[in-house]
């Protein structure tokens, strides 16, 4: 039987209400020779899913991290890409990502076009996916590199014609994100809003500081979260499980 792809499965788990994890490793922010006891951390938690990227990522270590962490980690590992010069072949997937919220044509196809033919020659599994930024309390660094405005946070309504608007040109995922370091992650009623009205799994990531707020937008739908400051901040953050 041929193995499923990332995609599959994270349809398989949306649709038995199996909630999923993803730990955000940016590569500016992790020491190689660390890499060992890091990777233990991971595979000690509840995480399904190792995103890797970043708004600048200035470091050369990408295809050596990714390599290094699939030594003794299973998880599939996924770009999480802000330039096309993020792009591993070592890795196993990527968010193909298209910054619906913002009107700069660079995020919304320009950095897309640049990386097409770069994608065809490799064998990663694309994951289309519509990026949506919401306002968070603090200027956070996709809102400083794309120089877009997020949206507001109270506009329910927006940010669901958005993420419909997505789901209607063909994006596989939405991915509302508050920012690396937000003060304030995205509200529950505007996940629960989104996710009761796309078809679609719903990711959200940005300003979750603790595992209630994971179980918190997990319960209003989120099928998907992602951890990144508060592991990058604490590799001992999962040490109380929660179940996913």
């Amino acid at each position: 039987m041929e193995k499923a792809t990332i995609y599959q499965e994270i349809q398989k788990a949306k649709s038995e209400n199996r909630k999923l994890l993803a730990i955000l490793l940016d590569p500016d922010k992790v020491v190689l020779d660390t890499i060992t006891d890091l990777v233990y951390k991971i595979n000690q938690s509840p995480a399904t899913h190792v995103f890797i990227g970043g708004s600048f990522v200035e470091s050369t270590i990408l295809d050596d991290l990714i390599v290094r962490i699939k030594q003794d980690c299973t998880l599939p590992i996924v770009l999480f890409p802000g330039h096309p010069s993020q792009i591993s072949n070592h890795a196993d997937g990527i968010l193909f990502l298209s910054l619906l919220s913002g009107r700069n044509p660079d995020y919304l196809i320009e950095h897309q076009v640049k990386a097409a033919p770069i994608l065809k020659r490799t064998n990663l599994e694309i994951l289309s996916t519509g990026y949506i930024l919401i306002e968070s309390g603090s200027e956070t660094a996709v809102e400083r590199v794309s120089k877009t405005t997020p949206l507001d946070r109270d506009n329910l309504d927006l940010a669901l014609a958005t993420a419909q608007a997505g789901e209607m040109l063909g994006n596989k995922l939405i991915y509302l994100e508050a920012g690396s370091g937000a003060k304030q992650a995205v509200s529950l009623e505007m996940i629960e809003y989104v996710a009761r009205n796309i078809d679609i799994p719903l990711i959200v990531g940005g300003g979750i500081v603790d595992l209630k707020g994971i179980q918190n937008a997990y319960q209003s739908g989120a099928d998907l979260v992602v951890i990144g400051t508060a592991f990058e901040k604490d590799a001992h953050f999962f040490n109380s499980q929660i179940k996913i």
